[in-house]
């Protein structure tokens, strides 16, 4: 090398580059480091802008300055061949060769820099200066210049004889540096006025992302990384403009985020998926194929009835397809070739350390020439910075596959959820569900990372095995031994942690299933006053699932009390291994063996937790498949393909049974007990068909039969004109959560004739008219802002605007009041439809005398078909009742809700265009420091202090065991400082460690020399004996402050968990009411996991982080001070960095979450709406909608995840600049002999791990501010919600209102402040044991009544009192237990009758029977076991009318004095009706009875009828009166019933 360089130079051998000669830098110094390299570097940054694609916006605008520094560019590319030219004329043959080299390397630079200046300017960054990195690197070569110039002043001779080839040259260069000059004024050029965000996708503001249609707008040079250049790539400069918007509080939609690269955006990764499963299911199906013509197997599938494999669907011969064989083939070559940067990655990682270990031995030997050392730098330099690049690119790399699957697994559930039959999904709960696609997935696609760690892992835990051998021979295997023993113990604990785990997540998924329900049926606790019993059960829940978290969180602190104790103990065992084998013991071997077990540790601590996930995704991935695997829904299998018996029919059914479940020995549901038998069923074109029964008689299966949604176990069904579907009409309407138009429209083109049409003919058009923001206004999840009529009319609506040809109606007519039914008869079914085939199954069966056919039902058979005059006499309960009365029956079902609820609709929607708008707030900025405060005070102000105490503590012992080891070091070389030796022969040094995870195990490591004279063994064993001691205290801190730190977290879950609670359960009404469940349900499940488990996770190492950044801080600076020159800057730097990423990437990160609950939420919609999705055909779009809103989610994620690596390229960029730096540091001070070697050592051995530990600070302080987020969302809710008067002014008797005495003095009650006024100065009284009718038209008052005399609404004016006692002076929960009431909703909890019926617990067996009895429910009770049967989710092994007589149960089991009925008998039949009323009558014979009247013939016997119109009294007085008195509302009411 020397002799080249010499050669080059025309120098001696002994000095080949002299940096100094005669007083100026050294022209070869000059000319091969400070113009060679800057060149160089040129060259390279330049080629990567090469690949710049033009841009294709029109009429592009240019810079004028470009054009300046093209010509500049073009000119320095030529000057250095002049250069050469006058070099050679010039016949200096010393050193010519130095010369044409420089100006090679100088041309071919500029060569390349002029065409990526050609590329860029006809790119889009032609309307900006460019990348700011050209100019910067153009200016590099500058200092060469100069010095050359002064050079050639200074040795040009006498300037009388000058050469002319001199002359030449100098103006050359002159020439150069003028072109420079040129090349800077052209960047400099003030730019055209233009946006500030612009430089690289100019089209940003002025394109749509999304076009009207809600198709995505064409490709624009928004597109992320596509098309960038290599140095962009690698640096992540294409995110630039993104972080700076993100900085600037510019990131606010989902919309301000690039698009995704075209490889990963979903609709190209789901067709690849989808493919490469097709040709799987092909294969599958060839070896079935030929298993099966080997060994035939005689099936029936016509008579079955099961699904045919068809080529319909991508699943359909889903048994065969394994989706990790799919995932396999569609990106398995990509991911699996990511493992080669993962290794280069590697293998770079131990350059470091061997690197270090010459640089070292140079620094302590005299001999080695400086220019070993200066190789050594650059080696070390070159290794850190490749090893940092390819690193971060397989992170970046990984990221993407990883989006990929997620889009891909996502796409198959949802698109599986569409097509599996009705009874295969019945298997598992919507939450189930929803949970594939969240947890499952994600479980799933994290496998991604654990792959390459299982066999990265191993390789290096060999490598540094290999390397532990050459230190110490044989005797590693003692430390080996026990490092491996105490893997099982790890595993042990591992597989305790894992099993509480799953524990853990059982009681908290009881303890969120029972939030949920308790929040769904918050009115029905409120009225019944069981707050504190669900708090109890709630909280009983919760300490099972804390009991199980305190567990683990123990267990977790054996285990990292574990892995901060291993290293100590296996290096003392190595040692002692290592004398009794009769060797001798020196401090090289100390410190290369203590750094290599280091090393070790890593990998054989990591490896459990990669096992793990690994375990987890198989877990994941086989309940996936399960889904995957089921039958899915086969209408060609399921109908006939044969034509009809005639033709003018439009459905029939021969001999056909159906079962809600495949295996139809099921019992427990009585749903799934029930079969349908249909013997003959024709139904001729345009015909209306009623279907009636008695309540669960199995005439909502036979609607479902007859869309396909049961399995067919025999038979034959035609249905005429499959392809277009049905207009389908549930008992349960499905409302989306979106405005009351889109609804309507579901997917088809506005036509407003016919919108106007069906408006009018379903009685929406007053209705709209009440709403703030007409058909635009938003409905809420689950329509959960409209009464239960408007939720049944719209969900007609949308059925008569599909326009299709056959209709199936079950029940619309339940929820509405008389004349809104009366409407629905004659303008909808009989107006519209009239020319449809109608199916219509109702209980109001004095709308079906119009119908063609009527089927009357029982036991899932079809008992008599014929025409209403046959069948009518049959269902009626009494027929004596003159027409007059048989219509009366049916009078305002369900008003309540729609009063109410309209109201409260009203009011809400006032303030906020639409529910939607009402948007959860995305808080801004920074996590408040009184969140903060908060988690602060609820771990306790002793107990965090302690804290924080026990981690000083530990860091101090680490840095004090490590400083003692250098000061060993030190000490020897010191008694040995006779025959010194360098230590290049022994293998690599210490400093392996330093490069591994995070510097977590920063244990010290210096060795430059080791003395050859053997050091005395009670020198070694004093130092040993202190080094053990100092190793006992740091393993004690560090135990004690694992403990600490998981009772203190664990001490806050409980904490945060029983306010949010407390506070939830005093909530208003009105909260609950404006307030999705999801929302709320949020705090308490996620939120509060974070809480429980995320965040004490990320802020154990965040602080350890803080801590040992501290303490590596000190023992740098006390071990060589002069590197703080260099570290001030990059501090500096560091901070500017993390600013403006940790802005940006927590914008990103709230983005990302904001646009992941749509997915969810769109996802649980679409299977709780599944019917009539498929009924209606509609399929295809919502799958197109669930890809919109997944690949918004993964835009955000994918910028997330970017910021993340381009924060990492930049901090180990600052890491390479530190490791460089002290390299540097260490050659000076060789050269000047200055510094304790044993002191370098140590600052070295920390420098190295600085750059890790600065990038886990960040992403651990950024991981804790969003796990933070949780604190502040829970704490949000403890502190803002609303919540109701908790004062209790008086005392009230045990057995007060004993009379039952109510009256309302001008009482005045608005739902929220800014609203009009509900009830306006109502004034009336009730006397005890009085039974009232409440009647009037929609929004008149009637329920509100209800709800000022139960305080869940405050009064603004006037008073109620009970016996004479104001309601507001009494406790709630004193006034509300003292009243009773059946809701209008008929609310069940999942759990048994007798929870249901009696919470609390407080009477008989005998009790509960008699009310069931007497509600007519003895009999389906005792079939499905008694009052322990369980009745499933919501009591959905009821049917609606079965649940309604259930909640009329628990009203008779009150011994209350007043009894409210908002009377919910919509959804049960006449006979039932007119039973339940004898009972009521009975039962509640001396108590005041008051009545909201949805059928006017159940008030017509009550003493007085109170009327309501307008928020006011109208009438109140005995129902002979008032129906005789000509002007009343009431005989207005009574006649419209009668019409």
């Amino acid at each position: 090398m020397e002799e080249i360089l010499a050669n080059l130079c025309g120098t001696s051998p002994e000095d080949p580059l002299p940096v100094w000669v005669h007083g100026s830098v050294g022209h070869c110094f000059n000319q091969l480091i400070l113009n060679v390299f800057p060149h160089m570097i040129l060259a390279l940054v330049s080629a990567c802008y090469l690949g710049t694609p033009r841009s294709h916006v029109p009429g592009h605008p240019h810079r004028p300055g470009w054009k300046c520094r093209i010509v500049a560019s073009f000119i320095l590319t030529g000057l250095p061949i002049l250069d050469i030219a006058a070099a050679i004329f010039q016949q200096e043959l010393g050193t010519l060769y130095l010369e044409v080299l420089a100006n090679g390397i100088a041309m071919l630079a500029w060569l390349t820099h002029s065409l990526a200046l050609l590329m860029l300017y006809r790119s889009t960054y032609g309307s900006s200066r460019g990348p700011a990195a050209m100019v910067f690197l153009v200016l590099l070569p500058v200092p060469a210049l100069i010095i050359t110039l002064v050079w050639y002043c200074q040795n040009g001779l006498a300037w009388p004889h000058l050469h002319a080839a001199h002359i030449c040259r100098l103006s050359f260069l002159c020439l150069q540096l003028v072109s420079l000059l040129i090349y800077v004024i052209g960047y400099i050029t003030p730019v055209a006025s233009r946006q500030d965000f612009c430089s690289i996708n100019d089209s940003w503001q002025r394109k749509p992302l999304i076009t009207e249609s809600g198709i995505p707008a064409p490709h624009w040079q928004g597109v992320a990384e596509d098309g960038e250049s290599w140095l962009s790539c690698f640096s992540y400069a294409w995110m630039n403009p993104l972080m700076k918007r993100g900085y600037q509080w510019m990131l606010n939609r989902p919309q301000d985020v690039y698009l995704l690269p075209r490889r990963l955006q979903v609709a190209r990764v789901r067709d690849h998926f989808y493919s490469c499963w097709q040709e799987k299911a092909a294969l599958s199906q060839e070896e079935e194929d030929t298993v099966s013509s080997t060994h035939p197997i005689v099936t029936e599938g016509d008579e079955s009835g099961e699904a045919s494999p068809s080529s319909r669907s991508p699943y359909d011969t889903q048994k065969g397809v394994q989706l990790l064989s799919v995932l396999h083939a569609a990106f398995g070559l990509r991911y699996y070739s990511l493992g080669l940067l993962k290794l280069s990655g590697s293998l770079l990682g131990f350059s470091g350390p061997l690197l270090l270990n010459l640089l070292v031995s140079f620094m302590e030997s005299n001999q080695e020439p400086l220019s070993h050392g200066v190789l050594y730098a650059l080696g070390l330099f070159a290794g850190s910075f490749l090893g940092a690049l390819l690193r971060n690119q397989f992170s970046y790399e990984v990221n993407k596959v990883m989006l990929t699957v997620r889009a891909a697994v996502i796409s198959a559930i949802y698109r599986k959820a569409l097509r599996v039959s009705g009874s295969s999904l019945a298997r598992f709960t919507i939450g189930e569900i929803v949970n594939f696609m969240s947890t499952d997935t994600d479980r799933l696609v994290n496998f991604c990372v654990s792959f390459h760690e299982v066999w990265s892992l191993p390789f290096q835990f060999a490598i540094t095995l290999y390397l532990l051998y050459q230190q110490v021979g044989v005797a590693f295997l003692g430390g080996l031994a026990l490092a491996l023993l105490l893997v099982p113990v790890n595993k042990v604990i591992a597989n305790r942690i894992m099993e509480n785990n799953k524990e853990m997540l059982k009681h908290k998924d009881t303890r969120v299933k029972l939030m949920t329900e308790f929040l769904c049926g918050m009115r029905v606790i409120k009225f019944y006053t069981w707050e504190r019993h669900f708090s109890a059960r709630i909280n009983a829940c919760r300490a099972r699932e804390l009991q199980r978290l305190r567990t683990i969180k123990y267990l977790d602190a054996m285990c990292v009390y574990l892995w901060a104790a291993l290293p100590v103990v296996v290096s003392i065992v190595i040692f002692i291994t290592y004398v009794l084998l009769g060797h001798q013991l020196t401090a090289t071997k100390v410190f290369t063996a203590l750094a290599l077990v280091g090393m070790l540790i890593l990998p054989l601590n990591n490896f459990p937790w990669v096992l793990n996930g690994i375990l987890e995704a198989k877990v994941s991935l086989d309940r996936i498949q399960r889904f995957l695997e089921l039958s899915d829904q086969d209408l060609d299998a399921y109908y006939t393909t044969d034509g009809p018996t005639d033709p003018s029919s439009a459905l029939e059914m021969h001999r056909s049974s159906f079962s809600w479940s495949l295996d139809s020995t099921r019992q427990h549901l009585s749903r799934g007990t029930l079969q349908i038998f249909i013997q003959e069923l024709a139904v001729a074109k345009g015909a209306l068909v009623g279907v009636v029964g008695k309540v669960g008689c199995g005439k909502s299966s036979l609607l479902a039969a007859i869309t396909g949604e049961l399995n067919r176990l025999g038979g034959q069904v035609y249905v005429w004109d499959l392809e277009q579907g049905f207009g389908l009409a549930t008992q349960e309407p499905w409302i989306q959560f979106t405005s009351v138009r889109e609804n309507i429209l579901f997917g088809r083109d506005f036509d407003a004739r016919l919108y106007q049409e069906v408006l009018e003919a379903c009685a929406l058009s007053d209705d709209l008219s009440t709403l703030p923001s007409g058909d635009q206004t938003e409905v809420g999840e689950n329509g959960v802002t409209l009464s239960g009529g408007q939720k049944a009319r719209i969900a007609l609506a949308r059925a008569v605007y599909q326009e299709k040809e056959i209709y199936i109606l079950d029940d619309p007519l339940a929820a509405v009041d008389a004349d809104v039914a009366n409407h629905l008869m004659q303008k909808c079914i009989l107006g519209v439809l009239k020319h449809k085939t109608r199916i219509l199954c109702t209980h109001r069966t004095e709308f079906l005398e119009k119908a063609d056919t009527l089927l009357l039902m029982d036991n899932g058979r079809i008992v008599k078909t014929g025409t209403p005059s046959e069948i009518l006499p049959l269902v009626e309960a009494t027929p004596k009742v003159n027409e007059e009365n048989k219509r009366r029956k049916n009078k305002v079902p369900v008003e309540q809700g729609q009063e109410e609820d309209m109201e409260i609709e009203a009011e809400e929607l006032d303030q906020a265009n639409c529910l939607l708008q009402r948007e959860e707030e995305k808080k801004e900025g920074a996590v408040a420091f009184q969140v903060y405060r908060a988690y602060w005070l609820a771990v306790g102000s002793c107990l965090a202090l302690s804290i924080l105490f026990s981690l000083l503590l530990m860091q101090a012992s680490r840095n004090v065991s490590d400083w003692w080891l250098s000061h060993w070091i030190s000490s020897l070389s010191q008694k040995a400082n006779t025959s010194m030796r360098p230590l290049s022969a022994s293998f690599p040094s210490p400093q392996l460690l330093l490069f591994s995870l995070a510097g977590l195990v920063s244990r010290v490591q210096l060795v430059g020399i080791a003395p050859s004279l053997p050091n005395s063994t009670l020198d070694v064993n004093f130092y040993l004996m202190v080094y053990g001691s100092i190793a006992g205290a740091n393993s004690i801190f560090t135990i004690l402050r694992a403990f600490l730190f998981a009772y203190g977290t664990i001490r806050a879950a409980t904490v945060i968990h029983n306010r949010l609670l407390q506070r939830v359960m005093k909530a208003t009404v009105t909260f609950f009411d404006v307030t999705p469940t999801g929302r709320i349900l949020n705090r308490f499940s996620s939120d509060l996991y974070c809480v429980d488990d995320s965040l004490p996770f990320i802020l154990n190492i965040f602080l350890a982080n803080v801590f040992g950044l501290l303490g590596m801080m000190v023992m740098i600076t006390y071990g060589l001070p002069w590197i703080g020159l260099v570290l001030l800057p990059l501090a500096a730097l560091y901070f500017s960095i993390q600013r403006y990423y940790r802005r940006t990437s927590r914008e990103l990160k709230r983005l990302y979450s904001l646009t992941l609950s749509p997915i969810y939420t769109h996802f649980s919609e679409t299977l709780t709406g599944l019917s009539t999705i498929r009924a209606t055909r509609a399929t295809d779009r919502f799958e197109a909608e669930n890809q919109l809103r997944l690949e918004q989610n993964q835009r955000c994620l994918f910028a997330s995840n970017t910021a993340m690596q381009w924060l990492d390229i930049r901090l180990q960029m600052i890491g390479v600049a530190v490791v460089t730096a002290i390299a540097g540091i260490a050659i000076i001070q060789h050269q000047r002999q200055l510094g304790n070697p044993g002191l370098v050592g140590l600052s070295l051995s920390y420098a190295l791990s600085v750059t890790n530990l600065l990038s886990a600070l960040i992403s651990s302080f950024t991981q804790t501010e969003t796990m933070m987020v949780s604190v502040e969302r829970a704490e949000e809710y403890t502190s803002d919600i609303p919540i109701e008067p908790q004062e209790q002014l008086i005392q009230v008797a045990p057995d007060w209102p004993s009379q039952g005495h109510v009256e309302f003095q001008q009482v005045v009650l608005a739902y929220r402040p800014g609203l009009p006024n509900a009830l306006d100065g109502v004034t009336f009284t009730i006397y005890s044991g009085e039974k009232v009718g409440i009647v009037g038209r929609t929004g008149s008052g009637k329920s509100t009544i209800f709800l000022a005399l139960f305080r869940m609404l405050e009064l603004r004016g006037g008073r109620i009192l009970l016996d004479n006692v104001d309601t507001r002076s009494v406790g709630l929960e004193s006034l509300r237990s003292k009243l009773a009431i059946i809701p209008q909703d008929p609310f069940l909890f999942s759990g048994t009758i007798r929870e249901n019926l009696d919470p609390q617990g407080q009477h008989t067996d005998a009790d509960l029977y008699q009310v069931l009895d007497q509600c007519h429910l003895q009999e389906v009770i005792t079939q499905m076991g008694g009052l322990d049967c369980e009745l499933g989710e919501r009591g959905k092994s009821l049917s609606v009318g079965q649940r309604q007589l259930v909640c009329l149960a628990r009203a008779l089991l009150t011994q209350a004095k007043v009894l409210c009925i908002d009377e919910a008998t919509a959804s049960v039949d006449q006979k039932t009706d007119q039973l339940l009323q004898q009972t009521i009558r009975q039962r509640f014979a001396d108590k005041t009875v008051l009545t909201i009247a949805h059928r006017l013939n159940t008030i017509l016997d009550s003493d007085r009828v109170l009327v309501m119109h307008g928020g006011k009294v109208a009438e109140l007085d005995s129902p002979v009166v008032l129906s005789k008195r000509e002007d009343s509302l009431f005989q207005r009411l009574l006649t419209r019933g009668q019409q």
